[in-house]
């Protein structure tokens, strides 16, 4: 009967995030679903989906005080916090189980054996924790929850036309290790009049320097977005224009929109034209994928950056050195957290040889 009562409740998950992707109609709506994603980026697309939807729910019906959370965390890292989720408060999301696996030999993907709880690793052996299922679980936001106080919220403050401090060093070093040249063209006319563009057979990264900073590292997160999702090897991306567009310009969205920066001039096409654009697929499932890849690729690239940021939505992550975790489906013994290990790591202008590129739109 357990089980029966949570696939009851996963198969409902499943409705809802359908509807909530269904209702993501105009370029304007994927634009707002980009902008949440960046502030509760540790959370999957298709959770933050969950909670957006389940909040301003919450919000129309007088149950909070914002139709925004600000953090959103399961119910033992509110506990971590000192502060106590209220009962009946939370918002269901679908929580990974992972367990431990164990080897000598990690290239042998048959020598991997799955660790018991509380069983230690022979001497030598690599451990992974990998998802083994999924489950209901529990978020509350922070205005459901009551005890100690909230840690202050970063805000960083900018100026119009202002980039935020480091950014661009941050972006551009991140290019130039995926092995690209960053270029600044004061000629708009070598790059057909782009803002931006990216030169896969030069290997070079070019902006246009006729912007204000904010437009030209916008341009770049855009341009770094080809460079890490639109390379030679990513065929399939690069067969459909549409979405790589859509890609590299929400990746681009996340990114300035961690830091604080003005998004409202971002331009995204209605969702129906580009997630109808590939064959064989469903376009709600492409929506649903392409909000992850932004997602998980976004956050890789912010946490590379030295830079002032928005919080992520997880309070936790201001206090204590680890990663996030949803609560359990009832307060009480939360689900297995991800495992710690060692080391982790939670970036001058020239003449243009005129050669077959992807142009990018920037802004």
């Amino acid at each position: 009967m357990r089980n029966e009562t949570r696939e009851a409740k996963l198969e409902a998950l499943e409705e809802r995030i359908v509807r909530s992707v269904e209702e993501l109609v105009s370029g304007d709506d994927w634009r707002q679903a980009m902008e949440f994603a960046a502030r509760f980026r540790s959370r999957s697309f298709n959770n933050t989906l969950l909670i957006w939807a389940q909040h301003l729910e919450a919000y129309e019906q007088g149950r909070v005080p914002t139709p925004t959370p600000t953090w959103v965390a399961g119910f033992q890292d509110w506990k971590k916090m000192g502060r106590w989720a209220e009962a009946g408060g939370g918002y269901e999301i679908r929580a990974p189980v992972r367990v431990r696996f164990a080897t000598a030999t990690p290239k042998d993907p048959a020598s991997w054996r799955r660790l018991a709880k509380g069983q230690s690793p022979r001497p030598g052996e690599v451990v992974q924790r990998r998802v083994v299922n999924v489950v209901p679980a529990h978020v509350w936001d922070g205005s459901r929850t009551h005890g100690a106080e909230l840690p202050e919220l970063p805000s960083p403050k900018l100026l119009e036309g202002e980039a935020p401090a480091g950014l661009w060093e941050g972006l551009a070093t991140q290019v130039e290790s995926l092995g690209y040249e960053v270029l600044r063209m004061p000629d708009s006319d070598a790059i057909r009049g782009a803002n931006g563009m990216t030169d896969y057979e030069t290997r070079q990264v070019l902006v246009r320097t006729g912007m204000d900073p904010a437009a030209q590292v916008k341009t770049l997160a855009h341009e770094l977005g080809h460079v890490r999702l639109h390379g030679p090897n990513q065929q399939d991306a690069r067969q459909h224009r549409g979405i790589g567009e859509v890609e590299a310009e929400s990746l681009a969205l996340m990114i300035a929109a961690a830091h604080g920066m003005d998004t409202s001039d971002y331009t995204i096409p209605y969702v129906a034209g580009w997630a109808a654009n590939v064959d064989g697929k469903d376009p709600v499932q492409v929506i649903r994928d392409t909000g992850e890849k932004v997602r998980r690729t976004a956050t890789e690239v912010l946490s590379q950056l030295d830079t002032i940021q928005l919080g992520n939505g997880n309070p936790v992550s201001l206090r204590i050195d680890g990663p996030e975790h949803a609560g359990p489906e009832h307060p009480g013994p939360e689900h297995p957290v991800p495992e710690q290990t060692a080391g982790r790591t939670p970036l001058p202008e020239r003449e243009l040889r005129r050669v077959q590129a992807v142009p990018g739109r920037g802004l």
